[in-house]
Protein backbone atom coordinates (compact mmCIF):
# COMPACT_ATOMS: atom_id res chain seq x y z
CA UNK A 1 0.00 0.00 0.00
CA UNK A 2 1.48 3.58 -0.65
CA UNK A 3 1.17 6.53 0.91
CA UNK A 4 -1.62 7.81 -1.77
CA UNK A 5 -3.64 4.68 -1.11
CA UNK A 6 -3.59 5.25 2.60
CA UNK A 7 -4.83 8.46 2.76
CA UNK A 8 -8.09 7.70 0.64
CA UNK A 9 -8.39 4.59 3.16
CA UNK A 10 -8.68 7.42 5.81
CA UNK A 11 -10.36 9.32 4.04
CA UNK A 12 -13.10 6.16 3.22
CA UNK A 13 -13.28 5.59 6.92
CA UNK A 14 -13.56 9.02 7.81
CA UNK A 15 -16.64 9.26 5.30
CA UNK A 16 -17.89 5.78 6.79
CA UNK A 17 -18.09 7.52 9.99
CA UNK A 18 -19.84 10.53 9.53
CA UNK A 19 -22.76 8.02 8.02
CA UNK A 20 -23.86 6.58 11.08
CA UNK A 21 -23.51 9.92 12.77
CA UNK A 22 -25.81 11.71 10.70
CA UNK A 23 -28.19 8.74 11.41
CA UNK A 24 -27.73 8.36 15.26
CA UNK A 25 -26.68 11.27 16.15
CA UNK A 26 -23.53 10.28 18.25
CA UNK A 27 -20.94 12.73 18.36
CA UNK A 28 -18.32 10.19 19.44
CA UNK A 29 -18.52 9.03 15.69
CA UNK A 30 -17.76 12.38 14.47
CA UNK A 31 -14.77 12.89 16.54
CA UNK A 32 -13.57 9.61 15.62
CA UNK A 33 -13.79 10.75 12.11
CA UNK A 34 -11.85 13.72 12.62
CA UNK A 35 -8.98 11.67 13.81
CA UNK A 36 -9.44 9.25 10.77
CA UNK A 37 -8.67 12.61 8.74
CA UNK A 38 -5.53 13.16 10.77
CA UNK A 39 -4.58 9.73 9.65
CA UNK A 40 -4.96 11.20 6.18
CA UNK A 41 -3.34 14.29 6.50
CA UNK A 42 -0.42 12.54 8.12
CA UNK A 43 -0.27 9.49 5.40
CA UNK A 44 -0.88 12.40 2.59
CA UNK A 45 2.08 13.97 4.08
CA UNK A 46 4.49 10.69 3.97
CA UNK A 47 3.98 9.47 7.75
CA UNK A 48 4.13 6.26 8.72
CA UNK A 49 1.23 3.60 9.00
CA UNK A 50 2.28 3.74 12.53
CA UNK A 51 2.37 7.68 12.68
CA UNK A 52 -1.11 7.52 11.22
CA UNK A 53 -2.60 5.22 13.93
CA UNK A 54 -0.82 7.14 16.35
CA UNK A 55 -1.88 10.35 15.14
CA UNK A 56 -5.93 9.00 14.53
CA UNK A 57 -5.52 7.29 17.93
CA UNK A 58 -4.23 10.60 19.86
CA UNK A 59 -7.07 12.70 18.11
CA UNK A 60 -9.56 10.95 18.67
CA UNK A 61 -9.33 10.32 22.11
CA UNK A 62 -8.35 14.06 22.95
CA UNK A 63 -11.57 15.22 21.27
CA UNK A 64 -13.77 12.66 22.96
CA UNK A 65 -11.92 13.62 26.33
CA UNK A 66 -12.46 17.47 26.09
CA UNK A 67 -15.26 18.02 23.68
CA UNK A 68 -17.45 15.51 25.53
CA UNK A 69 -17.67 16.61 29.09
CA UNK A 70 -18.21 20.38 27.86
CA UNK A 71 -20.75 19.26 24.98
CA UNK A 72 -22.56 17.84 28.49
CA UNK A 73 -22.09 20.86 30.40
CA UNK A 74 -23.32 23.39 28.06
CA UNK A 75 -26.36 20.54 27.68
CA UNK A 76 -26.91 20.17 31.69
CA UNK A 77 -27.04 23.77 32.08
CA UNK A 78 -29.37 24.83 28.77
CA UNK A 79 -32.42 26.51 30.67
CA UNK A 80 -35.47 24.39 29.81
CA UNK A 81 -37.77 26.07 27.58
CA UNK A 82 -41.65 26.43 29.42
CA UNK A 83 -44.45 25.58 27.04
CA UNK A 84 -48.38 25.86 27.87
CA UNK A 85 -49.62 27.30 31.36
CA UNK A 86 -45.93 26.60 32.49
CA UNK A 87 -44.67 29.52 30.62
CA UNK A 88 -47.22 31.69 31.94
CA UNK A 89 -46.16 31.59 35.48
CA UNK A 90 -44.07 34.45 36.65
CA UNK A 91 -45.36 37.14 33.64
CA UNK A 92 -47.31 39.87 33.75
CA UNK A 93 -51.02 40.63 33.57
CA UNK A 94 -53.42 43.60 33.21
CA UNK A 95 -56.25 43.60 35.27
CA UNK A 96 -59.84 43.92 33.00
CA UNK A 97 -62.42 43.32 35.77
CA UNK A 98 -61.93 43.45 39.76
CA UNK A 99 -59.50 40.82 40.73
CA UNK A 100 -60.26 39.53 44.52
CA UNK A 101 -60.12 36.33 46.38
CA UNK A 102 -63.01 34.70 44.47
CA UNK A 103 -62.25 35.71 41.11
CA UNK A 104 -61.95 38.41 38.18
CA UNK A 105 -60.34 38.63 34.81
CA UNK A 106 -56.94 39.42 33.74
CA UNK A 107 -55.24 40.08 30.06
CA UNK A 108 -52.02 37.68 29.60
CA UNK A 109 -50.31 38.14 26.79
CA UNK A 110 -53.07 39.33 24.66
CA UNK A 111 -55.69 36.38 25.79
CA UNK A 112 -58.38 37.34 28.92
CA UNK A 113 -57.84 35.01 31.96
CA UNK A 114 -60.48 34.29 34.47
CA UNK A 115 -58.59 35.35 37.83
CA UNK A 116 -58.29 35.51 41.58
CA UNK A 117 -55.81 37.03 44.17
CA UNK A 118 -53.40 34.91 45.62
CA UNK A 119 -54.28 36.33 48.90
CA UNK A 120 -57.86 36.30 49.87
CA UNK A 121 -58.07 39.67 51.37
CA UNK A 122 -55.89 41.66 48.16
CA UNK A 123 -57.82 43.14 45.63
CA UNK A 124 -56.71 44.83 42.32
CA UNK A 125 -58.73 47.21 40.51
CA UNK A 126 -59.05 47.32 36.54
CA UNK A 127 -56.14 49.00 34.48
CA UNK A 128 -53.51 47.59 37.70
CA UNK A 129 -50.39 45.37 36.85
CA UNK A 130 -49.97 42.10 38.53
CA UNK A 131 -47.70 38.58 38.95
CA UNK A 132 -49.26 35.66 37.61
CA UNK A 133 -48.20 33.34 40.59
CA UNK A 134 -49.73 29.94 39.22
CA UNK A 135 -52.58 28.53 37.27
CA UNK A 136 -54.83 26.83 38.99
CA UNK A 137 -56.99 25.38 36.15
CA UNK A 138 -58.58 27.86 33.78
CA UNK A 139 -57.76 30.36 36.34
CA UNK A 140 -54.66 32.78 37.36
CA UNK A 141 -53.39 33.29 40.24
CA UNK A 142 -52.30 36.72 40.78
CA UNK A 143 -50.49 39.21 43.43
Amino acid sequence: MTCVDAWVWWLIVAVGLCIPLVMTAMPELGMLAVGAGGGALVAALGGGLVAQVVVFAVLSTALILVVRPMARRMRAERPELATGVDALKGRQAVVVERVDGSGGRVKIGGEIWSARAMEADDAYEPGRRVDVVAIDGATAVVM
